[in-house]
């Protein structure tokens, strides 16, 4: 049997065009703050209501983000690390109960944050020539930040289940 591929409207171009510059206008209001953002909960917000088309403004943020700060190399791991946290959003069932969704979104959305020095440090280790040590200084360097960015993520990973829910029922309308 055929796949048919789920084609994309003007009005879901326009959303996710929307979408991707809420993203980035909302990172750079937050970038005062430590590593602090909504692109981890917005990541799975968007990925919890669009499921695969999440790809789209997620994608079209790091291509924007990239525009702004420039092109160089701290932009290169952005292209998987994002893609990670969409995977692991797109692996929690959607059927989820009421009861867990809050506390297992903020969870997953903290461990993508507590995680992200580790994601990025094998761009880093290729880029940059880093051996087993210095790679791991690297990391635990950053481990700070990363902590910081965890806490970030868990206090706004608690929004996904009501903002998805809220856009859910906005798609419904439609």
């Amino acid at each position: 049997m055929k796949k048919t591929k789920e084609k994309i409207t003007v009005r879901e171009m326009t959303l996710f065009s929307m979408f991707a510059a809420l993203m980035l206008v909302s990172k750079l209001l937050m970038e005062n703050l430590p590593n602090i953002h909504a692109i981890g909960m917005l990541t799975m917000v968007f990925t919890i209501v669009y499921r695969k088309k999440a790809l789209i403004p997620l994608y079209i943020y790091i291509f924007l983000n990239g525009l702004v700060e420039g092109f160089s190399l701290w932009w290169i791991p952005y292209l998987y690390v994002w893609l990670i946290l969409w995977a692991m959003t797109m692996l929690i069932p959607q059927n989820i109960s009421k009861k867990w969704a809050t506390p297992v979104y903020a969870v997953v959305c903290a461990l993508h944050g507590i995680s992200f020095g580790v994601l990025y440090a094998p761009c880093q280790a290729i880029m940059f020539h880093l051996d087993g040590k210095a790679l791991l200084a690297w990391i635990v360097s950053g481990l700070y930040f990363d902590c910081l960015h965890a806490g970030g993520n868990f206090c706004l990973g608690l929004l996904i289940y009501p903002l998805s829910r809220v856009l859910k029922k906005l798609e419904k309308t439609h």
